[in-house]
C-alpha cells in the first residue's frame, strides 16, 4: 500500500491549482481527514468544474504538477498531455504528481451533477496558508454511502459518528442500508 499523503502535501497540489484557478472541491478520504475525522488516504480527490475554460486552467495545471496516469506495477505512471479535450471526455482518472497522487472525479458517487452540487455545501479549511475548498463531511458520508465500495463500508461508522459528534450536519444523511 503506498504511504499515506500528507496535508502538506495535499495543500502544495491544492496550491497550483488555485494558482492556475480551477474551480474544485476536494472530496472523499482527504476531505474526511481535512473535517478532522483522523481518516487515512493515499491520494487527494478533486472533483473540478467541468466548465470549458476551468479545463483549461486544470491542463495547465497538471502539466506544472507534472502529472501522469498512475498505472498498477510503475509507480512512475505513463506520460500523458492533459488537454482539455480529453479531459471533457473522463469521468475519473487516476494520476501521479511531483507532489503525490491525485485522482479526478467529475461526478462522485451520489453527486451527478458534480461540481455544483457539492460546491453548494462546502467549506474552505486553511493548511498551512492555503484555503482549500472541501465537501461538507455530510457530502462524504453521503458519496461514499452511494459508492459502496468494501473500503467506503468500512469508512462509514466512524465517519457517520465523528457527524454526529460535531453536529456538522444540517441535513441528516440516511441510515446505512443493510
Amino acid at each position: 500500500m503506498p504511504p499515506e499523503l500528507s496535508d502538506d502535501h495535499a495543500a502544495a497540489i491544492c496550491q497550483v491549482l488555485i494558482d492556475h484557478g480551477v474551480e474544485f472541491v476536494i472530496i472523499g478520504g482527504m476531505a474526511a481527514r481535512l473535517h478532522g475525522t483522523g481518516h487515512a488516504t493515499v491520494d487527494v480527490d478533486i472533483c473540478p468544474s467541468p466548465e470549458e475554460a476551468n479545463l483549461a486552467n486544470l491542463a495547465d495545471a497538471l502539466r506544472q504538477l507534472g502529472a501522469r496516469l498512475r498505472v498498477e506495477g510503475d509507480p512512475e505512471g505513463v506520460a500523458f498531455d492533459p488537454h482539455p479535450d480529453m479531459l471533457r471526455q473522463v469521468t475519473t482518472m487516476t494520476m501521479i504528481t511531483e507532489q503525490g497522487p491525485v485522482d479526478l472525479c467529475f461526478t462522485p458517487a451520489g453527486f451527478p451533477d458534480g461540481f455544483a452540487g457539492l460546491r453548494e455545501h462546502a467549506s474552505t479549511i486553511v493548511v498551512g496558508a492555503v484555503e482549500l475548498p472541501v465537501a461538507s463531511l455530510e457530502d462524504v458520508v453521503i458519496s461514499k454511502r452511494a459508492a459502496g465500495r468494501p473500503k467506503d463500508v468500512v469508512a462509514l461508522p466512524p465517519l457517520e459518528a465523528h457527524l454526529r459528534r460535531t453536529n456538522r450536519s444540517s441535513r441528516t444523511p440516511d441510515p446505512p442500508q443493510r
